[in-house]
């Protein structure tokens, strides 16, 4: 007999889905309100005087924070518990993307993506070791690649408000629908309780409990390091060119864009999110399938053909149709990250780990938008996207050092 597409959400516990939910919803509102400066870009550099180089390093600024604010939010999320800090995480990045609509200043603006990051960040670092505690290891894929796949969710909707609000009423009220995630954040303290599995480490004895230390040494440092640098890559990879695929289309021709109305280009943007939002869920059951490492090699080679093309193409019509499948490769393998992180750590120091290796490879992918930017204003955004490719093929050579995880039960 067929086993359902979704049958695996269908028969989890009520609690389980819960959790689920709310990561999937934070992840798809955090989506939502970072990519509305990549939305409004074009804009925000004429009014507020910004060149390629700048818009870029604005960009990297959030990403440095982000990847702060994974590290002490996982930090907090070890100890105070998933939920509280998904709570806070949550909050503070619907409060200042809102706060972006009053900058007046190019400081000013970096003030506020400086606190959006920071929220950012933690909400994934949170996310996923909630997400991580609830679901077995037959379908902890499919779970991150569910959750992961709100981030296209997030990603089109961004893409539809500033079609709509952007011609009506402008850059800053595209801004202050941004806080409207915050309304999730009395769903999750209502109804989301804290894994088991993390209250029952929280009453243990402190012997009982690994460090840091005494877990990171011997094969596991070796592997941790190649998982950090892997990240690196395909973070560098995905914010250098997904930052700037929205300005690039909208700049004008002499500026080394193609032009397009905020109308046509959210179009373009938001067909590109099917093939996203299919990544996500694909990589899903592939890796619970055939494993995490034959997964993530195909994905991340074949994303870095895909852009290569992409950077390649002229033709608005071209740019349409390859679209979803420079996204489907190019982020989908982002599904399995919580799940090997998850698999190579035990429960006291999950987040804390899992916050580390995402976000230390966020805080080298920093550059990714300036370096992008800069490069594009000096060489064109052709020569620019050609980078991104290079360091897909980076990633995927990573994973001669990264160990198969594929089913292991968390300890």
């Amino acid at each position: 007999m067929a086993v359902p597409l979704f049958g695996w959400l269908r028969s989890a516990p009520p609690a389980a889905r819960r959790s689920l939910f709310a990561a999937a919803f934070g992840w798809m509102l955090d989506s939502f309100d970072v990519m509305l400066y990549a939305m409004v870009l074009a804009y925000l550099m004429k009014d507020l005087g910004m060149t390629k180089a700048t818009a870029g390093l604005l960009g990297s600024v959030t990403l440095v924070a982000s990847a702060a604010g994974g590290i002490i939010f996982g930090v907090v999320a070890d100890k105070l518990g998933r939920t509280w800090a998904m709570r806070a995480s949550i909050l503070i990045y619907s409060v200042f993307t809102a706060a972006c609509g009053f900058s007046q200043t190019v400081p000013m603006l970096a003030v506020f993506r400086v606190f959006l990051g920071l929220g950012m960040g933690g909400e994934w670092a949170s996310g996923a070791a909630l997400v991580s505690e609830t679901w077995p290891a037959e379908h902890r894929g499919k779970a991150f690649g569910f959750v992961q796949s709100f981030w296209a969710v997030g990603y089109a909707s961004a893409a539809l408000v500033t079609a709509v609000v952007y011609p009506w009423l402008g850059w800053r009220a595209v801004f202050f629908i941004g806080v409207a995630p915050a309304l999730l954040v009395f769903w999750i303290q209502a109804r989301v309780d804290e894994p088991e599995i993390w209250k029952k480490q929280k009453q243990a004895a402190p012997a009982e409990k690994p460090s840091i230390r005494s877990t990171i040494r011997g094969r596991l440092l070796g592997t941790t390091a190649a998982v950090t640098v892997m990240n690196a890559f395909t973070l560098f990879a995905w914010w250098g060119f997904n930052l700037w695929i929205p300005g690039y289309l909208s700049l004008a021709l002499d500026k080394g864009g193609m032009g397009l109305s905020p109308r046509n280009m959210s179009a373009l943007v938001i067909f590109m999110q099917f093939g996203m939002w299919l990544g996500y869920l694909t990589f899903g059951y592939i890796s619970d399938g055939l494993g995490r490492k034959r997964a993530y090699v195909v994905f991340l080679s074949s994303a870095a053909l895909f852009i290569f093309l992409y950077a390649q193409v002229r033709a608005p019509l071209l740019l349409f149709f390859l679209g979803p499948f420079v996204a489907f490769f190019g982020t989908g393998y982002f599904s399995g990250f919580g799940a090997l992180t998850a698999e190579l750590y035990p429960t006291s120091i999950r987040a804390t780990l899992q916050g580390f290796t995402y976000n230390i490879g966020r805080v080298v992918s920093a550059v990714a938008p300036l370096v992008i930017g800069s490069l594009a204003q000096d060489e064109g955004f052709g020569t620019a996207f050609l980078l991104a490719s290079a360091a897909f093929i980076a990633a995927a050579l990573m994973w001669i050092w990264i160990p198969e995880t594929k089913g292991r039960a968390l300890a």
